[in-house]
């Protein structure tokens, strides 16, 4: 009899691990999915700002004269690169990326 009672605990012991893991299993899976959407959210948010920056920035007048300055266009795009970097609207990751492109690496 004392055989039976125990086998009866370990079953249970047993049974209880395995709801527990599947539990956290769960419980992770959740958080990514909430952390994902939090972060694709944030990304939706912050490309929204972009736009709307650029529709509130004045357009480039095409009859105007280019500036008399002699300074290289490369060192000119990165400055502005730049600019909109520290503004928030580029991305760490964009940043590079331009600035990758603009100098042809």
């Amino acid at each position: 009899m004392m055989m039976r009672r125990r086998g009866g605990l370990v079953r249970a012991a047993a049974t209880t691990a395995v709801v527990a893991g599947t539990a956290g299993a769960v419980a992770h899976h959740q958080q990514q999915k909430y952390a994902q959407q939090e972060m694709q959210s944030a990304e939706a948010q912050a490309y929204d700002q972009q736009q709307m920056a650029q529709q509130a920035a004045p357009a480039p007048q095409a009859a105007a004269a280019p500036p008399a300055s002699t300074e290289d266009p490369t060192i000119a795009q990165l400055k502005k690169l730049g600019e909109l970097h520290t503004a928030g609207i580029l991305s760490d990751e964009e940043f590079a990326a331009a600035k990758a492109k603009a100098l042809g690496i």
